[in-house]
């Protein structure tokens, strides 16, 4: 790949590398209260929070921890939908010197349990709505304090575990000081599912998420502007896309956080009307949702300039379509858990190339190695393996150092994602990571499916594939054998799932089969079952 070719789209205003800033990540949360006081950091429906006044709740959250115990290293897990207390909890937590463990509220039993053990998690903030599934799981995991959220207008009572305002109440904002050194202390860990079905936590330190926040910062500085902006996050924020995108850069801009706690489409029109946000990181499937909505066009969504789509890939017509109604610019990006998340954009500043995920952000190396071993790249225009290199890639795997040392080579990090880059330096996904699906933004492991599938009684063998769909980008289909003399049908399978699983992963489809498509060692061709079913 010319490297230079790429790097020639940058306009001489733009850095093409960043210098990472020397401190810990929740520094851009003081800085922003210093420069911008009185600006509003979040909108929550009718709450307004200032960036003073979440500083203070930040310290207050940082004094209850320490009062409790909680010191430099210790793990504290969030479970929440987007909502005040997550930003308060997440930079409280940073100021300790805790490592936060972010964990998506729809995980069921079995899937928590894991991320618990396995982060060894001490502290856990939820939703109320989930206290009976943390609880059905705390003798299996090291949770000693439960501190639960209400959205209501008052919260309940969980005795003996403290609600978020009594937990907040014990903190003085006296902290203890804690050294931090930014390159090398993890910040979060994010948890991620691998090819192997095994959840892995990257672990990312202060100094790659930071600079993360400030290659987007620089990539988009032309269209942000410091103070001003008004972010609609509806994006999870326990999602590294929205950790990012929605939360750490709008606090790094000391913009306005407009928060939604799930996507309903009737809800987010009327808040842009409300609330006219000038910026909106999203997914494909809520792109679908506005675009074809039959009033979108009544509901002002000219005041959203800059769109960011990632986590799946964006259909050109859909991104056409989104535009001529919205009059909004959407920048297709690419990224991923294990750089914090974001590697590519197409740019603002030049030419965009719809059905691209565009060109590196700052500080960021890209190549695309033969799909062998992975030692040689290939020229423009080939397909291979992509690998990237910048302050933004993960230090490794949570206590896995063999898969850290296959993903993480000689500063490289193989993403295990297809790819080609054109003759302009432009960079083109053009395969999955061989079994993953993304489904309205969630990444789902067949694995973790299958798992389930294998222990149904009347299950002998499982695949389960992702399949096109117009609206989520794609849906779970399982391929089952069944045993001998035994029976099930679609709608027992999809039940039987829907109590195992997340809802995300629950299988849309059910089909049955005599046999499965296997190697000569009896290994499930996935690849060519899907093949088999796309050209029907």
């Amino acid at each position: 790949m010319n490297e230079k070719k790429w790097l020639s789209v940058y306009p001489d205003s733009i850095s093409k590398e960043i210098k990472v800033p020397e401190f810990p990540m929740q520094r851009i949360l003081q800085d922003a209260c210093e420069s911008h006081p009185n600006n509003t950091a979040i909108t929550f429906y009718d709450r307004k929070i200032s960036y003073q006044e979440l500083f203070h709740a930040s310290l207050a959250f940082a004094s209850a921890l320490q009062k409790k115990g909680v010191q430099k290293g210790d793990r504290v897990a969030i479970m929440l939908p987007n909502c005040p207390q997550y930003v308060i909890a997440y930079y409280g937590s940073l100021t300790t010197g805790a490592i936060i463990t972010q964990i998506n509220p729809m995980l069921v039993e079995r899937e928590l349990q894991h991320i618990l053990q396995d982060s060894g998690a001490e502290t856990i903030v939820i939703l109320d709505g989930l206290y009976p599934k943390v609880k059905s799981v705390q003798q299996h995991a090291n949770l000693k304090n439960i501190i639960v959220v209400s959205l209501q207008t008052s919260e309940a009572d969980f005795q003996p575990d403290a609600s978020f305002d009594q937990f907040m109440k014990t903190g003085d904002g006296k902290i203890n000081p804690v050294s931090i050194d930014p390159e090398n202390d993890i910040a979060v860990l994010q948890y991620t599912g691998g090819t192997t079905g095994r959840s892995k936590g990257a672990m990312l330190t202060h100094s790659n998420i930071l600079a993360n926040v400030v290659q987007t910062y620089e990539f988009f500085k032309h269209e942000l502007k410091i103070g001003t902006e008004r972010t609609l996050s509806v994006i999870p924020l326990f999602h590294v896309f929205g950790m990012s995108s929605a939360m750490n850069l709008s606090v790094y801009i000391a913009g306005d956080s407009i928060m939604l706690p799930r996507f309903e489409i009737e809800e987010v029109l009327e808040t842009i009307k409300r609330e006219q946000p000038t910026t909106f990181p999203g997914v494909p499937t809520m792109y679908v949702a506005l675009t074809n909505h039959p009033k979108a066009e009544e509901y002002g969504m000219g005041s959203i300039q800059v769109c960011n789509s990632g986590s799946a890939p964006m259909p050109v017509e859909l991104l056409r379509e989104f535009e001529r109604k919205s009059g909004a610019k959407i920048l297709e990006g690419y990224g991923l858990t294990e750089a914090s998340p974001t590697t590519h954009c197409n740019p603002a500043f030049a030419k965009r190339k719809p059905g691209s995920v565009g060109i590196g952000v700052p500080s960021t190396e890209y190549k695309v190695m033969d799909l062998g071993d992975g030692t040689k790249e290939v020229a423009s225009g080939e397909l291979g393996e992509l690998v990237v290199k910048g302050p933004q890639v993960m230090k490794g795997y949570w206590n896995m150092p063999e898969e850290t040392a296959v993903t993480l080579r000689g500063g490289w990090l193989y993403t295990g994602d297809i790819a080609k880059v054109d003759e302009d330096g432009y960079l083109y996904i053009v395969d999955r990571k061989k079994d993953l699906i993304i489904a309205s933004g969630y990444n789902i492991y067949p694995r973790d499916v299958e798992e389930v599938l294998y222990e149904h009684p009347a299950v002998q063998e499982a695949v389960v594939i992702g399949v096109p769909d117009a609206y989520r980008g794609e849906s779970v289909k399982a391929v089952l054998v069944l045993k001998n003399n035994k029976t099930a049908n679609e709608r027992e399978i999809i039940d039987y799932c829907r109590a195992n699983l997340s809802a995300y992963k629950v299988p849309h489809f059910v089909e049955f089969r005599e046999e499965l498509p296997k190697t000569n060692v009896g290994k499930i061709l996935r690849r060519a079952l899907r093949e088999e079913i796309s050209r029907k």
